[in-house]
């Protein structure tokens, strides 16, 4: 019952780093290493439809940010290029359609604070016609558009140019993800937002007081644009303690948020970082406030896509629908982005 009903929904991923390591070989293994890397896990865990998001390290800030954003956007198409049996870039709603209905697993570029384009609103209409749907404005820190909820203390709003790329990707038809933006930016986001918005890799703060986290009021908020909530799976996110990562508490969140949110309202975001920290040198998130849980930890099982029927078991043996399983696994994103995404 549980793989035959995760089989026959649409699964979807909103939040998985690993155009950071294929993007990482020559050029020339990109298709290949992501064929034999990557492809394997998505398929074994029954993924329909993969967000990409481009995450620039540290290294490349500020300098080289924008050059390897784009080699990453490249990297993005010529994977699908090489791998065109089994994966296809989608720009819209009617693209994620076709590849579902193809049999082959829809690819949507997301970027993740974006980097490289800084201040540079005008850059924004570039980067939607090489492919990107989706993006946030801020990560950890401080951007020329806003401050990531690592600076929550600091109260700030969008800037100017943080307002006017919230009306340049509502012109555009493109998704604004408030993962990872600060408290009040995501407020002023919630305040000024004429869209539904997205945030492809948050949990419920109620559960993990972590400033990564939403509130309850976020969570309503988000929901009332007629957005989705992705929950992130990554372990400092979900418990304050490591023994206390586990199923369970993923899925206590998953059900946080659709109590608060709306079954209409919650999806999955899981943000596999481990296999890409380790095969980083060095690791992508080093540093990172993990507050007592090492961001290695993984929920046993787990740890990549290939885990992702666990989350459908799961939540089945807690007694929901089927019908709710559905949505949540993948059902409201797929729905979500084919209503928002134009061309």
């Amino acid at each position: 019952m549980t793989n035959d009903l995760h089989e026959r929904a649409v699964v979807a991923d909103t939040h998985n780093d690993l155009l950071m390591a294929v993007s990482a070989r020559p050029p020339e293994r990109w298709a290949g290493f992501f064929r034999e890397q990557w492809l394997p896990q998505l398929t074994e865990g029954g993924v329909n439809l993969q967000v990409l998001p481009v995450f620039i390290d540290d290294d490349y800030r500020p300098e080289g940010a924008l050059r390897q954003t784009l080699r990453m956007i490249e990297c993005a198409h010529v994977l699908a290029e090489g791998n065109a049996d089994r994966v296809r870039i989608c720009r819209t709603g009617a693209d994620i359609d076709r590849a579902l209905a193809d049999g082959v697993i829809a690819l949507v570029i997301a970027l993740e604070s974006m980097p490289g384009l800084d201040a540079s609103v005008e850059l924004i209409p570039t980067v939607h016609r090489l492919g990107v749907r989706v993006a946030s404005i801020a990560h950890w820190g401080r951007t020329p558009l806003a401050d990531g909820s690592g600076e929550d203390a600091t109260g700030s709003g969008l800037t100017s140019h943080g307002v006017a790329a919230l009306a340049e990707m509502e012109r555009l038809g493109m998704v604004f993800d408030v993962s990872h933006l600060g408290a009040s930016g995501v407020a002023h986001v919630l305040e000024l937002a004429t869209r539904p918005v997205m945030a492809t890799h948050s949990s419920a703060r109620a559960l993990r007081d972590h400033h990564r986290n939403l509130t309850d009021a976020q969570l309503r908020g988000v929901a009332a644009t007629g957005g989705v909530v992705c929950v992130n799976f990554f372990a400092p996110f979900l418990a304050d303690r490591e023994e206390d990562v586990s199923l369970d508490r993923l899925l206590d969140h998953i059900e946080h948020v659709a109590s608060v949110a709306g079954i209409d309202h919650v999806g999955l975001g899981p943000d596999f970082i481990r296999e890409v920290m380790d095969d980083l040198t060095p690791p992508c998130c080093e540093g990172v406030n993990s507050r007592g849980v090492d961001p290695r930890s993984a929920i046993p099982g787990l740890e990549g896509p290939s885990g992702l029927p666990m989350v459908t078991e799961g939540l089945l043996k807690r007694g929901l629908p089927e019908e709710d399983v559905v949505k949540i696994v993948g059902g409201n994103v797929r729905r979500f982005l084919c209503e928002g995404l134009s061309g």
